[in-house]
């Protein structure tokens, strides 16, 4: 099973909210911006209002 299809099967959730993410374009995934081994996955609704989110591989908050 390749990397794409793991990801694919867990349920996405939004780092800083937790709500689903169900609409393919209402989020954004990127990798930390200080590791990069952790996903960080947003919500349209907590990049719009710049909600903290913590990687939880190194601990960098950012908006």
């Amino acid at each position: 099973m390749t990397q794409e299809a793991k990801e694919s099967d867990v349920l996405m959730k939004c780092t800083s909210c937790g709500v689903k993410i169900e609409a393919e374009n209402r989020w954004v995934k990127f990798s930390c911006p200080k590791c990069s081994k952790q996903k960080i996955i947003r919500c349209d609704k907590c990049k719009r209002l710049m909600n903290a989110y913590e990687c939880k591989k190194c601990g960098f908050i950012g908006p």
